[in-house]
Order: C-alpha cells, then structure tokens, then sequence
C-alpha cells in the first residue's frame, strides 16, 4: 500500500484540507471590510463565523456516518463544491444575511473535507505510519491559513471584494475537480463490497462512542485548546491588533502568519513528546491551556497598547493550541475501535469548534453592548472594549480545563480498574530516562533492542 500512488491520493486529501483551511479562516482578515460593506455591528459580524463553525459542528457526526456510507472521494469532492458555491454567494453579497448564507455554503463544506481526509491513510498506508500521518495532515492544512492571510488579504485590498472571493471560490472548484478525478477510496486490491450499517447499529456505535471516557477526554482536550487560536485567527485577531493594539495592517498580517508557522513547526515537536510520554497526553493539554491563559492575562492587564514583543508571546502561545487540540483525536483512537473511530473523532472535533463559535459570538455582543454605553468612546473597536469583551475567554479556558480534569480521573479508574496504574510523572520520567539509557547501551553493543524509547502506544491518559 505504501507506493508513489498512496502518497499521490494523501496529497490530493491534503491539498483539499488545505484548501477547506483557506476557505474557513478568509473572513478573518476581511472583518473591517466586511463591516463597510454591509454595515454590520460587531455582534452581527461574528455572527458570520459563529454560524459557519455551528453548521461545522453540527454536521461532524453525520458527516462521519456519511463517509463510512459513501467513502472520502464523495464526500471531499462534494465539500469542495458547496466551498465553491458559498464563496460565489460571498462575493455578490451586499447584506448581511446573503454573506451568512454563503458562510453556512462554505461552513458545510469544510465540515465534509477533514474527516473524510483521515478516512484516507489508514486505507492507503501500514498502520505504522497512520499517527505520522495524521499529524502532519493536520499541520500542513494549516498552510491555508497563510493563503488567506497573505494572498487572499493582497487582493482584497487592492481588488476589493468580489475579486477576493472569486479567487477563493477558483481554489474551491480546483480541489473540487482534482477530488473527483483523481482521489479513490482505497486501493483496488483492497476495496471489497462495502458493508453499510443500519441505523440501529449507526445508533448504537454513536451511543458507545459518546460513553466511553476515553472519547471525552479527546472532546474536552480539544475543546479546551483549539478554541483560543480560532478566535483569533478566524474573526477578532486582526481587528484587535489593528483596531485595539494600533499596528498596522502589515505587522498584523506578518503576526497572523507567525501564528500559523509556529503551529507547522510546534506539530511535530509535540507529537514527540506525546509519542514518548503516552501517559502523560492530558498533563500536556492541561499545561497548553495554562500557557494560552497565561499569554492573554499579561496581554489584557498590561497597561495600554501591549508591546510587540508580549504579542508576540500571545500569538505563539495560541499557536500552541492547534497542535496540542491533535491530541484529542489520539484519544478517540487509541479508546475506541477501529469501527467506531469515525464518529468518535466526529464527537472529538465538535469540542473546540463549538467553544470558538460560543466565544466570538459572546466577544461580538459585549463589544456590541460596551459601544452602546459609550464605553467605546466614539471608536467601534477601542482597546478597553477588547479587554473587557475577550476576558470572556478565561470562563471558556476554565470550563474546559475543569473538564479535563473530571474526565481525566474517570479515564484512570477505569484504566486502575483493568490493572493499569498511571505512575506519578516524576516516575514516568525517570523510568523513560532509564529505557533511553538501555535503548542506547544496546544499540553501542550491536543488538536489536526493540521498540525504542517513545514508540509505546499505551492508551493512557
């Protein structure tokens, strides 16, 4: 299975993921815009994204039923399209809600491409290299970020908006075409009639997997890390920086694509250290979520326009979040089986997607309240407005980090419960220090030592 075809079909998947990224975060930059163009209050400017990441959500788990019913190639293909349809919608937009119809277009269709991307390797590659690969598909979709930061943002400023959209709507068609061509479901030596459960048994796997610990913990893990670096990126990021902090639309672009930089390079690094310490996945979670809390206190409570250098720090620690949310859906395969990873990772992805959609639209109406008071000062985005409105988002890290910590005590009953103790983490590091000693001292005298140091795959938590 691993040949050049494999890696020609992961490439189509990825660049398709690619284009769904660029397709979701392009109202990110346009959000001043966007404001002009159809005279919209805060509130209903967040409404766009809000909406589009709700018919996200909503749709993770039917959309996981539906690719095990249809396969990927279907499935990516008809999720580029309705891309293609709600960015042609978008840029003959001149109100409000015809620009939200176009985003519920493009929010269905991003809906459609991730999962169904994932369905992919594990078809067309040996197990061994599924974790690898996830991961770096996760990381390398990222790169649509800095298309709709960079490109996207070039000819929305000095196109205007239609252009802008139009090019977007191009991309759509392009994965849409190369989808359907080229994409297959699984090699054809592999490929058999497919079997399709009924509802009953659909039912009853949605049931398990919602039960079972394991699926949760990866549902709040996400949802407690991804949240942060969406809000930002996707809607209230660069009006904060530009509005609120005073940079120029330049330093904010370059800012936005560190974000998305920091993330590729983070992917991989963290993955690592997932691999080496599986135990230890919600220790990690945890110790993101702190890192992200902690960024946006010293932001919020410096006094006046931060320096670049503190939002610096902002940006790379939420571009902490998107590798570390990743770790949710280790859970949901490593809890679950191999039938039922689908819709647990439907139920994982709904976690920090439906955090972000809650936080921007609440942000939008505080700010949308603070103007109406006079707060504002005669500005729409003035920094003490940001303050107050985006401090919401300690609630939201707060919530989540509680979670993880109840699930994550279910998790190690169960596993206590089955004979396996999670050791204290001081233990755990000595014990992986020792087993990289050996790993070494065996590798000097010439012998096979076995898995190496990190390449367990205990189902810890």
């Amino acid at each position: 299975m691993d040949s050049k075809r494999a890696w020609t079909i992961w490439g189509i998947g990825v660049f398709a993921y690619l284009v769904a990224v660029t397709q979701r975060t392009s109202f990110g930059v346009a959000g001043l815009e966007a404001t002009s163009r159809f005279h919209a209050t805060a509130s209903a400017l967040s409404a766009f994204t809000v909406i589009q990441l709700l018919v996200y959500a909503v749709l993770q788990v039917p959309v996981g039923v539906l690719v095990d019913r249809f396969g990927p190639r279907v499935m990516i293909a008809s999720g580029a399209a309705l891309m293609t349809i709600g960015q042609l919608q978008l840029a003959a937009a001149t109100s409000v809600p015809g620009g939200v119809v176009g985003r519920i277009f493009v929010g269905a269709g991003d809906a459609m491409t991730f999962i169904s991307v994932i369905r992919l390797i594990p078809a067309w590659f040996p197990s061994r290299r599924v974790p690898l690969l996830t991961q770096l598909t996760g990381q390398l979709g990222q790169f649509g970020q800095l298309i709709s930061i960079a490109p996207f943002a070039i000819v929305l400023h000095g196109w205007g908006w239609s252009p802008a959209f139009l090019g977007l709507a191009a991309l759509g068609l392009l994965a849409c075409v190369l989808a359907g061509a080229l994409l297959r479901n699984a090699p054809e030596a592999a490929a058999g009639p497919a079997v399709q459960p009924g509802i009953r048994e659909t039912a009853a796997d949605l049931a398990k997997a919602w039960t079972q610990p394991g699926t949760q913990l990866g549902m709040w893990s996400h949802f407690s890390t991804q949240f942060a670096g969406n809000v930002f990126v996707m809607t209230w990021g660069y009006p904060f920086l530009v509005s609120g902090q005073g940079l120029d639309p330049a330093e904010a672009t370059v800012l936005l694509s560190l974000f998305v930089v920091v993330g590729i390079i983070c992917g991989p690094l963290l993955g690592g250290w997932v691999g080496r310490h599986p135990m230890r996945r919600s220790t990690m979670v945890l110790a993101v979520t702190a890192v992200i809390t902690a960024a946006w206190l010293a932001v919020i409570l410096y006094p006046g326009a931060a320096p670049l250098w503190l939002l610096v720090l902002l940006v790379l620690a939420l571009a902490l979040g998107g590798p570390a949310s990743m770790i949710g859906f280790d859970f949901a395969r490593t809890f679950n089986p191999s039938h039922r990873i689908g819709t647990a990772t439907g139920i994982v992805n709904v976690g920090g997607f439906f955090a972000a959609l809650v936080t921007m639209y609440v942000v939008g109406l505080i700010l949308d309240l603070l103007n109406t008071n006079g707060f504002s000062a005669g500005k729409l985005y003035s920094l003490e407005s940001f303050r107050i409105a985006l401090s919401f988002q300690f609630i939201v890290l707060a919530v989540g980090a509680a979670a993880v910590v109840r699930v994550r005590g279910k998790v190690r009953r169960r596993m206590a419960l089955a004979g396996e103790m999670v050791p204290p983490l001081r233990v755990a590091l000595a014990d992986n220090r020792r087993r990289r000693a050996q790993y070494r001292a065996e590798l000097r005298a010439g012998r096979d030592g076995g898995p190496g140091p990190g390449e367990r795959n205990d189902p810890g938590a």
